[in-house]
């Protein structure tokens, strides 16, 4: 995640790598074979005087196992303290011959976490060789086995399930990535019949994450041999203009391996490098329309570190994510700002969706479809009640009777001409505004449920003007779909409706809830780059952002090594 020279790191990591796999050779030490050892735990009460068997420490019967007891310090996971003590503190690192092989191949995999855009510092692999190279006594041995314990246990942590807690860098990031074990950790290093298969397994095990990964190693290498070519600023540059600029314009463009710029030629922006422009502008989320403004000047001119930068980020929001996301789910990706139905590992629908304005960004969490809901009431939220109706009751008690929204108080439908709006603010407001289905509906004439903690949920919207926008972040959280009807065909599918039935629904403007018979996953999530199984790297603007705390976070994290 440094911003530094990548290609000098990768020379250093490259010996490091290199040189854990040279033997260490370890004097010679009397005591390793152990006979049979005695517990030593007695058993504990709970508060609810249930007698629970205490974990069983068996004694220590060598030296090296009596200095590997002394060492343990409360720096030491209680759970490798447990593991420790059922082994009689027999070490797992290393025996009277030196280092073992599964100690190499886990300091060999720290110096490597660079690949998966981890801080190889973070682990101290040069610190480890060299304690295990200057080692001479049973304490020295001691201190490098627990040593060499605590940066596996740490970057294991971090390959399979994320370098910081989502949910703690942002509270809206509803994702609690679950850590592995360190007793399984551990028992792997032991047991393990392939221990460099388990260190890769390590890592998530999606595509999307695999791709990303060997993008990011691509990029790496681009950035070895010098940054990027900076398109000069200038006109508005349109198809059919001469201009001086379109060389760096084709070498930026080829740089970002974007098919067909390298079969341009002359100073003329017309064919083929009108094509990978627009190419360019739909891997960047801009309109694909061939014209090169400021906008889309200011994407081809992102320097290649940052772009390094913004794929290392979303390394980790991948590694926070299940490897499974279902068999069959909905995909919300809200930075790209596009909605995705998946089946059985297949795209089978795509559409565009309208999401939180910033001040109102939608959070990222993940739920199960639990109905469809056609031609819904909508009951307008408490704070868009207060904030943005009221004052218009307050000008005008029937001001919102032209948009079919009705006045409730404790249940009993209320004339809005009857209510003293001026004598009421947001503290005090008790009543409660609905809207009556139809096609002025804030919701449109669908809605899809997975009822939450934060109110959101995906429908339709009768401002359909926005989906053909290239950035559409305009809703108070929810999220706008285009085409619900088609969404609903794609998700209900199983219930062998006739075509157009959920339409013929919506025309008789009777309210029908439709609950799927077969699970529905819902994910919504936030990622600004990715790579496309074509091959194609997208990167996305950072709406919300949220790059730059993760980011932070990040830099906290390496720097505290945590």
């Amino acid at each position: 995640m440094h911003r530094t020279d990548h290609a000098s790191r990768y020379i250093r990591h490259a010996a490091l790598i290199t040189l854990t796999t040279a033997v260490i050779a370890i004097q010679p030490m009397a005591g390793f074979a152990q006979s049979a050892p005695a517990p030593t735990s007695k058993p504990q009460r709970t508060a609810e005087n249930v007698e629970v068997p205490a974990p069983v420490f068996l004694e220590p019967e060598t030296p090296i196992a009596k200095a590997l007891q002394a060492a343990m310090s409360p720096d030491v996971s209680e759970k490798a303290v447990l593991f420790y003590g059922q082994r009689a503190f027999a070490p797992i690192w290393f025996s009277a011959e030196g280092m073992s092989e599964n100690a190499h191949l886990a300091v060999a995999a720290m110096a490597a976490a660079n690949e998966h855009a981890l801080n190889p510092e973070n682990y101290d692999p040069l610190g480890l060789v060299d304690m295990a190279s200057s080692a001479q006594t049973a304490d020295d041995w001691a201190q490098f086995e627990l040593e060499l314990t605590k940066q596996y246990l740490r970057y294991a942590t971090h390959l399979s399930s994320g370098r910081v807690q989502p949910n703690k860098v942002n509270k809206a990031l509803n994702l609690f990535p679950d850590r592995p074990d360190p007793t399984m950790l551990l028992e792997q290093a032991v047991e393990a019949i392939d221990f460099s298969a388990f260190l890769e397994g390590l890592a998530p095990r999606s595509d999307n994450y695999a791709r990303l990964k060997r993008r990011l190693a691509q990029y790496r290498e681009k950035a070895a041999s010098g940054p990027f070519t900076t398109v000069p600023d200038g006109d508005v540059l349109k198809p059919g203009i001469s201009d001086p600029r379109v060389a760096a314009l084709r070498q930026r463009l080829i740089e970002e391996d974007i098919p067909g710029a390298a079969e341009h030629s002359g100073d003329v922006y017309d064919g083929v490098l009108i094509e990978a422009v627009t190419t360019f502008q739909d891997h960047h989320g801009l309109a694909n329309d061939g014209v090169i403004g400021k906008e889309t000047l200011a994407r081809l001119n992102i320097p290649l570190e940052e772009k390094l930068v913004q794929m290392e980020l979303n390394m980790e929001r991948r590694r926070w994510m299940r490897d499974d996301l279902g068999s069959f789910y909905m995909f919300v990706n809200l930075a790209d700002q596009e909605l995705k139905v998946v089946k059985e590992g297949k795209t089978i629908h795509t559409a565009p969706v309208v999401v939180g304005k910033p001040y109102h960004a939608t959070p990222v969490f993940s739920d199960t479809l639990d109905y469809v809901e056609i031609n819904p009431f909508w009951n307008v939220p408490y704070s868009i009640a207060t904030s943005e109706y009221l004052p218009k009751l307050k000008q005008n008690p029937s001001a919102l009777t032209s948009k079919n929204i009705r006045v409730f108080r404790d249940g009993t439908e209320i004339a809005p001409t009857q209510v003293a709006w001026n004598s009421y603010a947001r503290g005090n407001f008790p009543f409660r505004l609905r809207q009556d289905p139809g096609n002025s509906n804030a919701l449109g004439r669908i809605k899809f449920m997975f009822p939450n903690e934060f109110n959101i949920y995906i429908h339709d919207t009768p401002s359909k003007s926005l989906f053909s926008r290239a950035e559409r972040a305009f809703s108070h959280g929810c999220i706008r779909v285009s085409d619900p009807f088609a969404l609903a065909d794609v998700l209900l599918a199983h219930k062998n409706a006739d075509e157009g039935h959920w339409e013929k629904i919506r025309d008789s403007e009777k309210r029908t809830v439709v609950k799927p018979s077969v699970p529905i996953e819902v994910h919504l999530t936030y990622l600004t780059a990715w790579m496309n199984k074509d091959g194609s790297t997208h990167f996305r603007k950072d709406i919300y952002g949220r790059d730059e705390k993760l980011l932070d976070a990040l830099r906290t994290a390496m720097t505290e090594n945590l």
